[in-house]
């Protein structure tokens, strides 16, 4: 089987290589169209999958990331039109010169080829990841979670109608039709059909791919994302900033888990956010002097430091310098996000410095971590590694860079 599907995948990325800028888009417009004509069948995928979900005990957070809605389908809709409207990568010229003989060397874009992502429930990731494949001119295997394949199903057959109706092989998009283990780890193995595997999961996930692909990949890896409120902060903007980080989507990789306050302003700011997260539903965890401040905060372990939760909980530990904080953020987190609230400027630069990580956010919630907000249309994913690509990973990231050399006769 994945012999099979990794042929069909090349022959269609060789096509999609070779397609203009505005064939690209209109592939993208006409998915953005079949997704919304079939949005009742999509809607109704979804709720057989959040049935099975529900009766299966999955948690609140997943059931979240699993849910579409009008809203949601809304979204999807206007992503794939937003990807469409992006220029196109491909192709772009990213220097050229002339070597000492004449001969012009010119170095451009070009598309990667095939691109396989492993996904858990986050059927929107299947649009996102499809379409942001086309606009590159790569083909796509996509392999989401069994909690979502009915959704996923529905939602690759609506993209694929589209690619076809266009007049490309609708193998462009593929939605991999094993979910087990078994099925991740042959397109983890699919050496020669898959040109770079992108894994968005836990992590389970995260180590398999290390210990068995070889196939390439970038990780994209887990967000231990810490909140630091310094002692220069606005304590109103660092209760904004710390809410919106933690409770907005607690499901989601971008999500604050853990809360450090310098210690000149914690009895100020650590009692009214505590309030406030509680009332959210949330459940704090603080080392012995933030729990001297706050006495129902439960007591943090060594665990809860360098926990991703994925849930309504987050850590709290009170430090006495920026340097503290910046050595419990590099020892915990997990180079994601991490932010910091203050108004001094040289704390600020000595908090981006400090940080080894792919996003650093200065006054501003870690959850602007996301491609769409960074002005990418979409994003197939968020690494947390260094090669090739980090941070939020849009159309560049899903191309490569080719040297065409142009002479007259020059042999060396």
């Amino acid at each position: 089987m994945i012999e099979a599907i990794g042929q069909n995948a090349q022959d269609a990325a060789r096509e999609l290589a070779a397609a203009s800028s505005r064939a690209k888009s209109n592939v993208l417009l006409a998915m953005a169209d079949s997704v919304d004509a079939r949005r009742s069948e999509i809607l109704a995928a979804n709720s057989k999958d959040l049935e099975a979900g529900r009766a299966e005990g999955i948690s609140d957070a997943l059931m979240d990331r699993l849910l579409l809605d009008e809203a949601r389908m809304d979204g999807i809709v206007a992503g794939l039109r937003k990807v469409a409207d992006l220029p196109d990568p491909v192709g772009v010229q990213t220097g050229g010169w002339r070597m000492y003989n004449g001969i012009r060397v010119s170095r451009t874009r070009v598309p990667l080829g095939v691109v396989a992502v492993i996904y858990e429930a986050r059927p929107n990731v299947t649009a996102d990841a499809g379409g942001l494949c086309i606009k590159a001119g790569n083909a796509a295997i996509l392999r989401g979670s069994s909690y979502a394949f009915a959704s996923n199903s529905e939602i690759g057959e609506a993209m694929r109608t589209a690619l076809a109706a266009e007049g490309f092989s609708q193998d462009g998009v593929q939605i991999f039709p094993d979910t087990t283990r078994e099925g991740a780890r042959a397109l983890m193995q699919a050496k020669g059909y898959v040109d770079l595997l992108v894994p968005r999961g836990g992590p389970g996930l995260i180590a398999a791919i290390e210990e068995l692909a070889t196939v390439p990949f970038v990780i994209d890896g887990a967000g231990n994302c810490h909140v630091y409120v310094d002692a220069e902060a606005d304590l109103e903007k660092a209760a904004d900033i710390t809410m919106n980080a933690k409770t907005r989507r607690p499901g989601v990789c971008n999500a604050a888990e853990s809360l450090v306050v310098h210690a000149a302003v914690a009895d100020k700011f650590l009692p009214g956010i505590a309030a406030r997260l509680s009332e959210a539903g949330v459940e704090l965890r603080g080392d012995e002097r933030a729990r001297e401040l706050v006495g129902s905060m439960g007591a943090a372990t060594e665990e809860d430091w360098g926990t991703e939760y994925h849930d309504l909980i987050m850590s709290v530990r009170i430090v006495d310098s920026i340097d503290a904080a910046i050595e419990h953020v590099r020892t915990y987190g997990t180079g994601h996000t991490e932010a910091i609230v203050t108004d001094d400027i040289s704390a600020a630069d000595q908090f981006v410095q400090g940080m080894d990580c792919a996003v650093t956010m200065v006054n501003a919630s870690t959850a602007f971590t996301d491609g769409e907000e960074f002005g990418f249309g979409a994003e197939i994913g968020i690494s947390t590694q260094k090669l090739h690509v980090r941070g939020p990973m849009g159309l560049e990231a899903l191309t490569t860079e080719r040297y065409v050399l142009y002479g007259d006769g020059q042999v060396r």
